[in-house]
């Protein structure tokens, strides 16, 4: 039989978690606020910082996934609209509604087949926020903008966007109010079963080493999973993973408007091109085995088959030359025997193993995932661990915000013309991009500013030392890279010495904190 919290009763439970999450992404830190929230005593930790991995390199979307229709994802596509919309309300200064245009080709995909897709799409779940789709003229409406002439007929539906590495840290942090102690840059070295508890070891950030406790361990380590579950298992996992590389190029913005765009490409293949960081386009993603999941970097060949499909669409060309970022993350999948790594199903799983004597303590691995679903796949991990907590309260995270996001009637914009008006002498665009990052916490950030000055340093792209001194304090931040490329994108644009400005400044207030 499982072990309940109430059979380890040898134990302080002081000295005790009840679950130990090993992977600090979107999915381990939704599993971590949904346990801590049910009473659960729970340690989350990750080798390097907040979403460092997969969670930061998305397309930035919160979507249903349109194209999985063609898989017959039926399941996943209607838990990710669902999703979409808690999603939305729950954190409405991190996610944001986007219109999409779909151009009409009909040598790629015939119309019928587009508006049934769509007609799914509208339909597979309930909405309340976005609109239905519907048909547009691209050659005479501003629905065209930005692409060649030539193109007619289009297509036009929602989802949603989204700023990928600080949602992973607005769950963190509701997490941590919730009781989680959350540590980065904290190793999981190894675990060992001792009845029906686990002993593992970690590596401090100091180099240390220290021995925890705990009831459950969950292995949500991404591209790491089943070389966790085979360290901690006593039999090698049968399960596998496959490592499909996803890139990103970011553009000058090709467009004034405020829509995106979905490609098709001749392969069947689609790439967005997404309005991004108000002065750039996000173009991708590319999908492309890998088992290089350490430090994956963008090809050449990746970079071409992105610009050239882009300049398929789009009236001004783009060359490298116009590239002025570029990012690639691993997405682990699932092993589902799919030859065409855009086929391989995006859903989640699970494997629970309990070790070969009766009442081991249990490990529960995850394999796959997307961004979207991370709440859902937080309610489903907890609902396989219910057995080993019997006494556990149900699901609770579907209506909670997420720490910034109870704004005021009217959403982000309305929050943004507020601050604005608290903080008049202050640059708006620094005001706007504060209030967008961390919506109602904003005058934590700001705090009795009343000039430029007051917020100290200031490095550029609306970054100054208040704000660097906020995420150290609470946000675990830590180094450069967390606040130039995880807290805030404001390494985007921001040239060289000042990107080193910045690096000094957090090395000096890190070593004083």
């Amino acid at each position: 039989m499982p072990t309940s919290v109430h059979e380890v009763s040898a134990m302080s439970a002081a000295a005790v978690y009840d679950l130990l999450v090993i992977g600090a992404g979107v999915n381990g830190a939704g599993i971590a606020r949904d346990a801590a929230g049910r009473g659960l005593k729970t340690l989350l930790i990750d080798k390097d910082d907040l979403a460092s991995a997969t969670s930061q390199w998305s397309t930035k979307l919160v979507h249903g996934g349109l194209r999985y229709l063609e898989y017959y994802e039926f399941r996943l596509v209607r838990e990710s609209l669902a999703e979409r919309e808690v999603c939305l309300r729950l954190a409405p200064h991190l996610v944001q509604p986007l219109l999409f245009v779909l151009a009409h080709e009909p040598h790629l995909r015939p119309a019928w087949m587009i508006r049934a897709g769509l007609f799914m799409y509208d339909h597979l779940s309930q909405r309340t926020t976005l609109p239905a789709s519907f048909g547009v003229d691209l050659a005479h409406s501003k629905w065209g903008a930005g692409l060649k002439q030539g193109f007619h007929k289009g297509f036009v539906y929602a989802d949603a966007r989204v700023d990928d590495a600080r949602l992973v840290v607005a769950v963190a942090m509701s997490a941590r109010a919730h009781g989680a102690d959350v540590r980065t840059r904290t190793r999981f070295v190894s675990a060992k079963r001792d009845g029906g508890i686990w002993r593992a070891t970690l590596q401090r950030p100091d180099g240390r080493s220290e021995e925890v406790s705990a009831r459950v361990l969950v292995n949500v380590t991404g591209p790491w999973v089943k070389a966790v579950r085979e360290e901690v298992g006593t039999r090698s996992a049968k399960e596998n993973v496959r490592h499909v590389k996803g890139s990103h190029i970011v553009v000058p913005r090709v467009h004034a408007e405020d829509h995106a765009y979905l490609l098709q490409n001749a392969d069947k293949r689609i790439v967005f091109v997404i309005p991004y960081q108000d002065r750039y386009s996000l173009i991708g993603t590319t999908d492309a085995p890998t088992e290089d999941f350490e430090k994956p970097e963008i090809s050449g060949e990746e970079i071409d088959y992105l610009l050239t499909l882009a300049n398929t669409y789009l009236a001004k060309p783009l060359t490298r030359a116009d590239v002025a970022w570029t990012y690639s993350g691993v997405r682990p999948l699932y092993d589902d025997g799919a030859s065409d790594p855009s086929a391989i199903t995006r859903d989640y799983v699970f494997k629970l193993d309990t070790g070969t004597a009766p009442g081991g303590a249990p490990v529960l691995s995850i394999f796959g995932g997307k961004l979207t679903t991370y709440r859902k796949l937080g309610e489903h991990a907890l609902r396989e661990l219910k057995p080993y907590f019997p006494a556990m309260p149900g699901d609770w995270t579907e209506n909670e915000v997420l720490p910034g996001g109870d704004l005021p009637p009217g959403g982000i914009d309305a929050w943004v013309a507020e601050m604005q008006r608290r903080y008049p002498k202050l640059p708006a665009e620094l005001v706007r991009g504060v209030a967008r990052r961390h919506g109602t916490l904003a005058p934590k950030v700001l705090g009795s500013a009343k000039t430029l000055a007051d917020l100290g340093e200031d490095f550029g792209n609306g970054l100054t030392a208040a704000e660097i001194d906020y995420l150290i304090r609470e946000e675990w931040a830590l180094t450069v890279e967390d606040i130039l490329w995880r807290r805030t994108k404001c390494g985007l644009g921001l040239p060289a010495a000042d990107q080193a400005r910045v690096s000094a400044y957090v090395a000096k207030a890190g070593a004083a904190a």
